[in-house]
């Protein structure tokens, strides 16, 4: 029973966290993928694996993305999008890396759960997850669980929210995302 109550307690914290994001903001994440000539994904620790996870999903439905520090990402330019995740909106690192986007003449779109952060700032749209992180955010409720886990949790369903409205405006069959699936497992 205390297993199946965690459950649902992660469950509904979740659903709370992403009821309070901004559906303007979803959109115009979603408006800005679906227009960039290519994607590229940064962040440091959970909320990187969780763009990671969105650049696979986005690469099955045949756009073209990259993850930030792999050695084949190439350089980034006017045109592109670069998505920068971070709770604090401090990671040096993806703060770093949305400057340097920003430089080259791509736009930077941040998710972070703090508003007033140097990632923020350097962005040209901001989504926040009003989530706790290791920074007190005056958005953030408390949350039952360790860390940042309800930021990556919400992270991860929002970006999935979001790859499954573009694979619905672009119309894409399951057999031609099941024709970009590893093959090499």
């Amino acid at each position: 029973m205390p297993i199946r109550q965690a459950i649902d307690d992660i469950l509904s914290e979740v659903q709370g966290t992403l009821a309070r994001v901004s559906p303007e903001g979803l959109e115009r994440l979603t408006e800005e993928i679906l227009k960039a000539q290519r994607l590229y994904v940064a962040g440091g620790g959970r909320s990187g694996l969780m763009a990671r996870a969105l650049a696979m999903r986005l690469m099955h439905l045949g756009l073209v993305t990259y993850v930030v520090g792999e050695t084949t990402t190439p350089a980034i330019q006017s045109g592109d999008l670069l998505l920068a995740c971070s709770a604090s909106g401090q990671t040096h690192v993806t703060v770093l890396v949305s400057h340097v986007a920003r430089e080259a003449g791509a736009r930077v779109f941040a998710i972070t759960a703090m508003p007033d952060s140097p990632m923020a700032a350097q962005a040209d749209e901001t989504i926040i997850i009003p989530a706790p992180s290791k920074l007190t955010s005056p958005e953030a409720g408390p949350s039952a669980q360790y860390g940042g886990s309800l930021f990556e949790q919400a992270l991860l369903v929002l970006l999935d929210a979001v790859s499954a409205e573009i694979g619905r405006r672009l119309g894409k069959p399951p057999q031609e995302l099941d024709s970009r699936h590893a093959n090499l497992e």
